[in-house]
């Protein structure tokens, strides 16, 4: 079957991108998608009476209004519960609010003290240029306080990589400065400094995240393939599988996954890529730090990084599920779900070899979209935004 457009992946870019199209008149499309059902990480189920984000917890920020426009046409705003954040951080016995960076004050007063001194420190540093390597990074940022009691021990557990500075830094240009000023006057005021990102959030009221990416699916049902593998490729005809042959191929799915039939160039530079994997463990009990609507955990005896508190987000359900790196994983509980791919990694030379990848496939008329597609760790928001935007971009609109 020849058509304009094969999209790889129905997860919140390729819906996006395929949605789009349909609604401007192109109907000339297929969506290939390996699991049972849409959404990729944003999937959601039923568990214990309630719902679950098997993908690892999922929020709308309600700052993005083109995603916002486009989701809400399809799941209105008003089946949606908006939330003041409530996010915190455990570092030994304590719990502060997050960042941790911001709410020292609400540590014991020593430990305030000793904070407040390693960032004193820091501040000479910031005339100096800002280090390549993660970890040099993490003390240049910091200092060492912050460094050895949360950010390295937590960015351990969630990365599980040999050695930190296999990443690099220029994905952490939004981050702000930690001033000692603003940091003095939060720990005397006892009031946080900054603000809070992703302050506000959507969440749907009744269902899991991935209820609106089943919505925008059962619009376009005849264009997906559903336990679909794309095991060949003819890259110089755009040929999947002897069956489908297109225009362009649209790839939302991570490149590892991608048939072998490339140039060896690409494959080369695939094989340079890492990510990260994540495991799902749902717990019928309320957590120890339940008020919040998720916590981080820096403690490296515990093998997860983050809880959900599920009853503080699900209207009506119970307990919580944790987030695990494969790697640490120790004991599964009973509900379990695992991803093979969680977030791309920031590794040094990935922004090279991400930019020869798209740059070669896009010579074959294979473009990478997404989080995967474009080795990016984005939220759904703007997957689904870069979704729009390039089936308009397709469309000449």
């Amino acid at each position: 079957m020849k058509l304009k457009y094969i999209i790889i992946g129905a997860g919140a870019a390729g819906l996006s991108f395929a949605a789009t199209l349909k609604a401007n008149g192109e109907d000339s499309f297929v969506i290939l998608e390996k699991e049972k059902e849409s959404g990729g990480l944003c999937r959601s189920t039923i568990y214990d009476g309630a719902p679950i984000d098997i993908g690892g917890g999922h929020i709308l920020d309600v700052r993005n209004k083109p995603a916002l426009d486009f989701l809400f046409s399809y799941m209105p705003e008003e089946e949606w519960n908006v939330y003041e954040r409530i996010t915190k951080t455990v570092v030994g016995e304590h719990s502060v609010s997050y960042p941790l960076e911001a709410n020292i004050w609400q540590f014991p007063l020593e430990l305030q003290l000793d904070y407040l001194e390693s960032i004193s420190q820091v501040q000479h540093r910031k005339d100096q240029p800002i280090p390549e390597k993660f970890k040099d990074w993490i003390y240049w940022k910091f200092g060492d306080i912050i460094a050895k009691t949360y950010m390295l021990p937590y960015n351990e557990k969630l990365w599980s990589l040999d050695d930190l500075n296999e990443l690099g830094t220029y994905w952490l240009y939004k981050l702000p400065d930690v001033s000692f000023r603003e940091t003095l006057l939060s720990c005397l005021n006892r009031a946080p400094s900054g603000t809070l990102p992703h302050a506000r959030f959507y969440y749907p009221k009744k269902t899991g995240y991935g209820e609106v990416f089943l919505r925008i699916a059962a619009t376009i049902k005849e264009h997906i393939r559903y336990n679909y593998l794309v095991n060949y490729l003819e890259a110089d005809s755009l040929k999947v599988n002897n069956e489908y042959q297109a225009d362009y191929i649209i790839n939302t799915a991570p490149w590892h996954e991608f048939p072998n039939e490339l140039t060896d160039s690409l494959k080369n530079r695939i094989k340079e890529l890492k990510y990260t994997s994540v495991d799902i463990d749902y717990q019928p009990l309320p957590s120890a730090d339940r008020e919040t609507h998720w916590t981080y955990y820096a403690d490296l005896d515990l093998p997860y990084h983050r809880i959900v508190n599920r009853d503080n987000i699900v209207s009506g359900a119970t307990g919580y599920w944790t987030e695990t790196n494969s790697k640490r994983r120790k004991n599964p509980s009973k509900a379990h779900w695992e991803n093979k791919y969680s977030y791309p990694l920031n590794t040094l030379n990935k922004p090279k070899a991400i930019a020869e990848i798209l740059a070669e496939a896009k010579r074959l008329n294979i473009i990478g979209l997404g989080r995967w597609g474009e080795w990016e760790h984005m939220n759904s928001d703007l997957a689904v935004t870069r979704g729009i935007e390039l089936a308009k971009k397709m469309l000449g609109k």
